[in-house]
């Protein structure tokens, strides 16, 4: 730096002249410098911001890509704790239906003798089909509600209506009226038909594709034995310990807590307004009157025929209108521009899935009343034991749930739904085998075990098969159906098994009793076997295209057309 120095003095002194021409052009340069440094400095300012917006974007496109992972809500995303208490206000709606058929079972003759209606089991048959029934039957417009209007707004509109007719069941033991009673059981079921689909549907926005959505399903077909159990537990304790209407006091103030946390909780809705000129989408009336009334006429007629025989004019003309209601309600989904159903996107594989599950709680419906009456009427155990005899299925559901998630990101949902039928169909082989007089942890325990494995496969992996297939406005319509299916073939199923009896042995002795209990179920073997055959079809199919696929990649046409 010296010499340097040193060197531009000594120039300067021989040319004046020539170092103030190098001082200018040093000058001049170092301007030029100057302005090109700000020049980098904006341009690095210009891409610091630019990166500052790619990396907003970049955290919008995290969120979306885990949009599985984590979830939107009012304030941005929902931490773990704020998830786990979400999830355990959605999944109350799948825990108090069963709890609802539980809670009906479980003390069902000793609210019989309320009513005077102990020496007729065809009545009693109503207190389960009864709100089974209503559950299956308006879950079919419940869903295309919450599409339209909210999905949280009818979750707890659901919860609030099953309060006020839980309370109204409790307080018909006052009357001394048994058909009251039934009557309050039906219009209870219209509560959670209207909180399980969109329940589902709430999952079905709020998780994306993905393992965590696998395991939310997972998690809410598992609650569906729990929820039983719970149910017939709490009711033999409230029947056996005081009297049975404070079970259904107890629904009420329940459904009260959940309305309250899902407001807190739930995410509210994203509802798209119309645009300008163009109408909000009308609701299907139509569709919905002789929808629900032909599921309605069509289950009365053979839950009521044990009852009055099916020589009686009424179950025919019951049957007649509820065909006719039906086969409008197709006609009238393949006319409408806005149909409960799309009826007219319907494939042969989602026929096929809710065939399976149509066979698989057909056989549940049975399977469990069934197996109840054994426990109590030929067995003699109260109430509360044989709930505590049911209770190892809660914790058997919970393993099969967990088992069931990770099942589902592994194979292919048919190929699930296979094993669910499997085990449907073993659990009735053992129970319709079992001796009376057999030790409750022979075969009665096994067959317990294995049909909680049966409703926890076969409910989540329907559910994600259709909710995979329908659009995500459309998360209620996929939800209802499955749930539609699912409690109204419980109901349909114990009114078929039911005439069985009346027609092979409809005596009430032990003997004479245990002969027509075999006989349903054996009718429930057939309908486990039926579903499986449908299942295995589905997975002989599915590894066929697969295959297809494999060897043709090119053809698009055809794996569009076959796709799931």
């Amino acid at each position: 730096m010296k010499s340097n120095h040193s060197g531009q003095s000594t120039l300067d002194q021989l040319d004046p002249g020539n170092s103030t021409e190098m001082n200018n052009s040093n000058n001049t340069r170092n301007n030029v410098n100057d302005i090109n440094d700000i020049n980098d400095m904006n341009d690095m300012n210009d891409m610091n911001d630019m990166n500052d917006v790619n990396d907003v974007n970049d955290v919008k496109d995290m969120d979306n890509v885990n949009g599985g992972e984590r979830m939107s809500c009012h304030e941005g995303t929902m931490n773990l704790a704020q998830e786990i208490v979400f999830i355990l206000v959605v999944i109350c709606a799948q825990l108090f239906t069963q709890a609802g058929v539980g809670m009906g079972l479980a003390p069902t003759r000793i609210v019989a003798e309320t009513f005077g209606q102990q020496d007729s089991p065809a009545v009693q048959s109503w207190y389960i089909a009864a709100y089974s029934l209503t559950v299956g039957t308006f879950i079919l417009i419940a869903g295309r509600l919450g599409d339209m209007f909210g999905h949280k707004l009818m979750f707890m509109g659901g919860f609030s209506w099953f309060a006020l007719w839980s309370l109204l069941a409790g307080i018909s033991y006052y009357t001394g009226n048994g058909i009251f009673f039934c009557a309050c059981r039906g219009l209870q079921g219209i509560g959670p038909a209207f909180a399980m689909p969109n329940g589902l549907a709430i999952l079905g926005r709020t998780y994306k594709s993905g393992p965590r959505k696998n395991m939310a399903f997972a998690i809410f077909g598992a609650c569906a034995p729990g929820g039983f159990v719970f149910g017939s537990v709490f009711a033999s304790l409230c029947a056996e310990l005081g009297t049975w209407p404070w079970a259904y006091y107890a629904m009420c103030i329940a459904c009260c807590v959940v309305v309250i946390l899902g407001y807190l909780v739930i995410p509210a809705d994203s509802i798209a307004e119309p645009q300008h000129g163009h109408p909000r989408e009308k609701f299907d009336y139509l569709g919905a009157f002789t929808g629900v009334a032909g599921l309605v006429l069509f289950n009365v007629a053979w839950n009521q025929a044990p009852l009055v025989g099916w020589a009686n004019a009424q179950c025919i003309v019951l049957v007649i209108l509820g065909v006719t209601f039906c086969i409008a309600f197709v006609y009238v989904e393949r006319a409408v521009d806005a149909p409960l159903v799309p009826v007219r996107n319907f494939n042969t594989n989602m026929a096929r899935v809710l065939a399976c599950v149509a066979f698989g709680w057909g056989t549940f419906g049975i399977w469990i009343y069934y197996l109840w009456q054994i426990m109590e009427y030929l067995r003699h155990n109260s109430p509360l034991l044989a709930a505590a005899q049911f209770s190892p299925a809660a914790g058997m559901g919970a393993t099969a749930a967990i088992v069931t998630g990770y099942l589902m990101s592994k194979l292919h949902p048919f190929r699930v739904l296979a094993i669910s039928l499997l085990a449907f169909l073993v659990a009735s082989i053992i129970t319709a085998t079992a001796p009376v007089n057999q030790t409750f942890w022979a075969q009665t325990f096994v067959s317990i075990l294995v049909a909680s494995w049966g409703m926890d496969m076969n409910f989540p992996a329907a559910t994600l098969i259709l909710s995979e297939t329908v659009p995500r406005d459309q998360q209620g319509i996929a939800a209802s159906l499955v749930a539609t299916v699912v409690n109204y073939s419980i109901s349909l199923s114990l009114g078929v098994a039911g005439t069985i009896i009346d027609h092979v042995s409809p005596g009430l002795d032990p003997h004479s009793y245990l002969t027509g209990v075999r006989s349903a179920l054996y009718f429930c073997i057939g309908l486990s076997a039926m579903g499986l055959l449908v299942a295995l079809y589905g997975v002989l199919r599915d590894d066929i295209l697969a295959n297809y696929r494999k060897h043709r990649p090119d053809d698009e046409k055809f794996a569009a057309q076959n796709a799931v």
